[in-house]
């Protein structure tokens, strides 16, 4: 649940996606801003809690962990999970293309409500939020085996076959500078094995590697 807040046009804020701005005169802010201060909050706080919680783990495990945790697959399930893709405000286009399912733009939203909520109420008030909606996935997540970093898993999987190492190749950049969505396919043994969108190349290729990895297992 999201929480209540002080500052009701915060929040709406956090929720006004910029495909918006143009529809309504009251509407002169998108959510890009909070969303820069969230994706900072929410990194130290996710940070902060695996400190605290694996006083025994290296440096180089906390850091899969907290990339598993956010991560724009993980991020985009809470926002789900919360309701948030029928909240965002944006334009009929963007809603009509599937902008409300946009895994991108629920984890940008939901970077954009852990930043409002840090000027509505501070940190404390994150780091509960955080630990009833997000951290609680860490338990899942560490069952399934998903902190694993695909791209690695993926190479040592198609070596042990005899297999070349996976390559890279982006398909497709759409969208403007600064907020550009990839499309990049992974190939082993010159054949495209699975397409992975993402908003950096790196993305893409992790999300392409899963998808590689799940046709292997299947």
């Amino acid at each position: 649940m999201i929480p209540a807040f002080t500052d009701q046009k915060l929040l709406e804020r956090a929720f006004t996606h910029r495909s918006a701005l143009g529809t309504s005169r009251e509407r002169s802010d998108s959510n890009e801003r909070l969303e820069f201060l969230g994706d900072a909050v929410l990194e130290l706080a996710t940070t902060e809690f695996l400190f605290e919680q694996y006083p025994k783990e290296p440096e180089g495990v906390l850091t899969t962990y907290r990339s598993s945790l956010v991560k724009t697959t993980t991020l985009a399930e809470v926002a789900q999970k919360l309701g948030i893709g029928d909240k965002i405000i944006m334009s009929r286009g963007e809603a009509s293309s599937g902008g409300r399912e946009n895994e991108g733009l629920l984890a940008d939203t939901f970077e954009a409500i852990v930043g409002a909520l840090y000027l509505d109420q501070g940190y404390e008030a994150v780091t509960a939020f955080l630990q009833k909606e997000l951290f609680v996935e860490l338990e899942d997540i560490l069952r399934e085996g998903r902190y694993r970093d695909a791209k690695s898993e993926l190479q040592e999987l198609v070596q042990a076959k005899g297999l070349p190492a996976p390559h890279y190749r982006v398909k497709s950049e759409v969208g403007p500078d600064h907020d550009k969505e990839f499309t990049v396919a992974v190939r082993i043994s010159g054949q495209d094995q699975a397409l992975g969108t993402g908003k950096s190349k790196q993305q893409a290729q992790q999300r392409a590697a899963e998808k590689a990895l799940e046709s292997y297992s299947a």
